[in-house]
């Protein structure tokens, strides 16, 4: 049993993250909001979770939540970035990213 345990954990340590771009939409406001993140597999599950507890940081996004619920918004994602050697490399062309997606679609930061 330990033996499964390490090998789970260690599969776990070794998994590929892949770093993005994504955009949360209102389709009843036309309210778009822009996010970058390290792992583009698990920021849907954490914005989500704070905006059901009604604790997100994003006030107008928050708004949105409370006013069209879970139904009324949608998650996608803009761009994935290719595997990058650092994450100064990574976090910098994050930022790029980001800013250009925010001006293309007229959106507001996460």
């Amino acid at each position: 049993m330990t033996i499964d345990r390490k090998a789970a954990i260690a599969a776990y340590k070794e998994r590929k993250t892949v770093a993005g771009i994504y955009v949360v939409r209102c389709a009843a406001s036309g309210e778009a909001w822009v996010g970058q993140a390290p792992n583009l597999d698990t920021i849907q599950n954490r914005i989500w979770f704070s905006l059901r507890q009604g604790s997100h940081t994003c006030r107008s996004l928050q708004d949105a939540w409370n006013t069209h619920g879970e139904a009324g918004l949608t998650f996608g994602e803009c761009e994935r970035l290719e595997d990058e050697e650092t994450a100064y490399v990574r976090n910098a062309l994050l930022k790029e990213r980001m800013l250009h997606w925010l001006s293309e679609l007229k959106a507001e930061p996460i």
